[in-house]
Parts: structure tokens; C-alpha cells; sequence
């Protein structure tokens, strides 16, 4: 398996379980995503981008990544370019690490959505900001390693047909999920947590590392 961590422009904070994710990943920076490679001790081998949000002040060192610049006015994101660059170097499996939050809401919403396109075309995807991660989930059945009471949502970017979830505070039994219900947000990791989908394209998203409540 080829694993690449794609530095993206959204928020992000250092965690054990984070530094666990990336560890001994191939690394690609998209744009502003640069400003988080010294905070997670990585080096990128490639910068790609427009280069319009340039953090100020970088290091020598991460100045001088090699760059691959694309115009502004383009059909593609900064982070879907440099997503296309690791899948054109192998990649098989992808850490996509500051995609949710920052300036742009219309970025975040492309991340979670092109994370699951991925995920149905065989590439294995996370997205975290250090303190949640998301995970694209395919038809059939998958399981997670979350401690009891971690808090979690399946966002369904579709109506979600044969819905089951187990070890989860509120379970769900082959249940058919509108587009926009809010019936799967909020939830609670209860045993050991394992959804099953039959039909649509959806997302887990959970809270490994709870920020404080401001």
C-alpha cells in the first residue's frame, strides 16, 4: 500500500492518534496546507497549487518544496490537484489532513464528498482535523476502533437504504435514511462500533479527540 498525507488548507492540531496516521506517509502539500507541515514534524516532497494563500514567514526549508503552480482561474481545488498528484505517484491510500473547517465551507463540503467518489473507486480515505476524522463508508460492513463514548454521525449524501448500526447508543436496524434526515447525527460508540450499508453514499464521522467547549 502507497499512503500519502495531503496537507489541506483547513484547521488542524497535533494529536498522538494523528501522528500515528501519517507516520511514514509520502506527504503533498495543497497551498495554504503547507503552513501545517512544521507543527506535524513532516517534510512534503511536493507543493501544488495557485499560490494564492501563501503562509507568511515559512521556514527556508519548506520554501524551497518544489512547486507544481497552476492558475487561478482553474476547473480543479488546490486539494484536488494535489490529491491527483498522489494518485499519479501510486497512491492507494490517502490522508487528508486539515479538511474540514477553515475560510472555505465550500472546500470542506468538496473534501467529504470526493472522499467517498474515492473511496467507491477502490482508494482508502481519512479525513481528519486531529481532533474528528471521517470515513467514507461503502456497501457491505465495516468496523471501528472508537473508545465508548466517542460521539459520531453517518452524513448521508444520499437516501441511505438498509442502515444498521451497531454498538452504538442509539442502534439502527435496516432502516432507510431520507437525503437531509437528522435522524444519524449525534450518536455515541457503545461495545463495538460496526455499520452495514446496503444502497447510498454516506460518511462516519467521529470524535476521537473532544475539544473543550468554548
Amino acid at each position: 500500500m502507497s499512503k500519502f498525507t495531503i496537507l489541506l488548507g483547513g484547521d488542524l492540531i497535533r494529536t498522538p492518534l494523528l501522528d500515528r496516521q501519517v507516520a511514514g506517509t509520502r506527504v503533498i502539500a495543497a497551498d495554504a496546507g503547507i503552513g501545517h507541515a512544521r507543527m506535524l514534524g513532516v517534510m512534503p516532497e511536493l507543493w501544488v497549487g495557485d499560490f494564492d494563500s501563501v503562509p507568511a514567514n515559512l521556514p527556508d526549508d519548506l520554501a524551497a518544496v518544489r512547486r507544481q503552480v497552476f492558475p487561478a482561474e482553474k476547473d480543479s481545488t488546490d486539494g484536488e490537484l494535489a490529491i491527483a498528484a498522489a494518485l499519479e505517484r501510486g497512491a492507494t491510500s490517502l490522508v487528508l489532513a486539515g479538511a474540514f473547517g477553515g475560510k472555505r465551507a465550500d472546500h470542506a463540503f468538496l473534501h467529504l464528498a470526493l472522499s467517498v467518489q474515492l473511496a467507491e473507486a477502490g482508494i482508502e480515505v481519512l479525513l481528519t482535523s486531529g481532533a474528528q476524522e471521517g470515513i467514507p463508508l461503502l456497501r457491505g460492513r465495516a468496523g471501528f476502533d472508537y473508545p465508548d463514548g466517542t460521539l459520531f454521525s453517518v452524513l448521508g449524501f444520499s437516501d441511505l437504504s438498509g442502515l444498521t448500526v451497531t454498538g452504538a447508543k442509539w442502534p439502527l436496524n435496516g432502516v432507510e435514511i431520507a437525503f437531509g434526515s437528522s435522524l444519524t447525527i449525534s450518536n455515541e460508540v457503545k461495545g463495538r462500533l460496526e455499520i452495514a450499508l446496503d444502497s447510498g453514499h454516506a460518511l462516519l464521522l467521529a470524535h476521537p479527540f473532544p475539544l473543550p467547549e468554548s
